[in-house]
């Protein structure tokens, strides 16, 4: 008999909740975005800080969003980790070498470039890290939704597009941080000030569509794939009763 791997007949998600999502959306974007943006902004411009000493106070609040989602729903935010990660790679990297334009640039490229590390090394980890971005959007954080989002992963269908996505972002992060380093040695430092943001933001915009793209199509996918082993298993039942009916 086939089994619902071999299907990859996912389930329906439950219905979310609309206030349990927003609470935690604005929580999850006030302490890992807009919180730290803020605290660097005004400890660098107003206080004179160094970048290193901003940066780590920053991550401050990204631990408090781990804190509050312990103490709230009893489990990590792997959103906040992560995050919290970036932070740390970010400060390690601004100590690193001269303090020059170029150096600043190049250091750019190599937070994304060590966050495509990042993803790639996760590959080797039980899930790997686009699981948890996606249970991240996909869930509205409650314990039934979280459920059902982490009991996609018997599926092999799931498996593959989680893997797959997380290869993606790797390896177009690793590529992008190449290209901006190769640019910043051969481009004016005027005009690398334009297009190293361009390149940040369409790199990540690219793959938001790629990844809701391939999403949906590889949920369409395993929709049609257990359809067709449904009518299968169907017409040998059907063949199976008229045989011994005969």
């Amino acid at each position: 008999m086939s089994t619902p791997t071999t299907h990859d007949a996912r389930p329906a998600p439950p219905k979310r909740s609309r206030g349990a999502a927003a609470l935690g959306w604005i929580l999850t974007i006030g302490l890992n975005v807009v919180a730290p943006i803020i605290t660097y902004n005004v400890l660098t411009e107003d206080r004179h800080w160094s970048a290193f000493s901003a940066l780590l106070l920053s991550s401050a609040w990204p631990v408090l969003d781990s804190v509050i989602s312990l103490a709230w729903r009893r489990k990590l935010d792997e959103f906040a980790v992560v995050t919290l990660v970036f932070l740390v790679i970010t400060a390690v990297v601004s100590l690193v070498g001269a303090h020059s334009a170029r150096a600043l640039l190049i250091k750019d490229s190599g937070v994304t470039g060590l966050f495509g590390l990042l993803c790639l090394a996760t590959l080797f980890a039980p899930r790997p890290l686009m699981f948890y971005f996606g249970r991240k959007f996909a869930t509205d954080g409650t314990p039934e939704s979280t459920a059902w989002w982490n009991g996609l992963w018997q599926y092999e269908g799931f498996r593959t597009t989680m893997n797959r996505m997380t290869l993606v972002w790797g390896l177009a992060y690793v590529a992008e941080a190449l290209v901006r380093v190769f640019l910043a040695y051969t481009l004016s430092t005027g005009t690398m000030v334009v297009v190293s943001p361009i390149m940040i933001y369409g790199v990540l915009g690219a793959l938001g569509v790629w990844t809701a793209m391939y999403g949906k199509r590889s949920q369409a996918e395993g929709e049609r794939r257990a359809a067709e082993a449904a009518a299968a298993e169907a017409a040998e039942a059907g063949a199976a009763g008229a045989a011994a009916a005969s």
